[in-house]
């Protein structure tokens, strides 16, 4: 099985979805995807597909960028599609194994002029096949924006189901053997996301059962406080370093 079959991602969205939206390394994320997609040429002809849309954040966020554009999740969750199709009502969302696609998803094949991917690789057995997959739904020449994690993996990461961090270079490399030709490949987020990253790291399992208990009695109001200061922070990340721990690439469908 090349997806990560073993994943409960029902019950991932169910206890962290709430946790995700606040999450000021989400929001960083979703800050540098949009500016990536409007220096390619996102609009209102844009046909976006979401690879791994979650709960649908970032769907919601490009709806109101580009209200006009086409846009498609795709998601191994119910759960996530659910709550998509909730704060997107008639949003075009789909419960989605790549490996094993629905019949909802054939109107997609080469559909796709742009498409993010935003922490879902590091999720996967198979990273390569996994972007050889999802090529079917993009258009020839279409630019796809990934970001995964780079640095250390904390217990959070490994409770959640990283299978592994990046580099530019093996982020690089599975792009490549994706079938996608590599525009670029960057580090983002020194000094205040790696800040943020090594927290968590410290913070070690005690983290993992917070988490869980604020899913079942709302956020402390320090906790709450504490992502407003990472949020505003986060406002001040070098793009691009050497040493940042967000791994940021933009690519494009090569022709077969």
């Amino acid at each position: 099985m090349n997806t990560a079959s073993v994943d409960d991602w029902d019950a991932h969205w169910e206890k962290f979805a709430d946790a995700a939206s606040r999450n000021p390394a989400q929001i960083y994320r979703h800050r540098t995807m949009q500016r990536l997609l409007a220096e390619h040429g996102a609009g209102s002809a844009m046909h976006l597909l979401d690879l791994g849309s979650g709960q649908g954040d970032f769907m919601v966020k490009a709806a109101a960028a580009w209200p006009q554009a086409s846009l498609c999740g795709f998601e191994m969750s119910t759960t996530g599609v659910e709550m998509t199709r909730r704060k997107l009502p008639g949003a075009a969302v789909f419960v989605v194994d790549l490996f094993q696609p629905p019949a909802e998803a054939a109107p997609y094949r080469h559909w796709a002029t742009h498409a993010v991917c935003s922490e879902v690789l590091e999720h996967v057995d198979e990273p390569a096949e996994f972007l050889q997959a999802a090529r079917t739904y993009l258009a020839d020449g279409a630019t796809l924006v990934v970001t995964v994690p780079g640095g250390p993996m904390s217990a959070y990461d490994r409770h959640i189901g990283h299978r592994r961090h990046f580099t530019r270079e093996s982020l690089t490399r599975y792009l490549e053997e994706g079938g996608f030709e590599v525009e670029k490949v960057f580090l983002a987020g020194f000094p205040f996301f790696n800040l943020y990253r090594l927290t968590v790291i410290a913070r070690g399992e005690k983290l993992v059962t917070e988490v869980q208990a604020r899913a079942e009695g709302g956020s402390s109001a320090l906790a709450r406080f504490v992502m407003g200061i990472f949020r505003f922070l986060f406002r001040f990340n070098l793009l691009s370093t050497p040493f940042g721990w967000q791994v940021v690439a933009v690519a494009h469908k090569a022709s077969a």
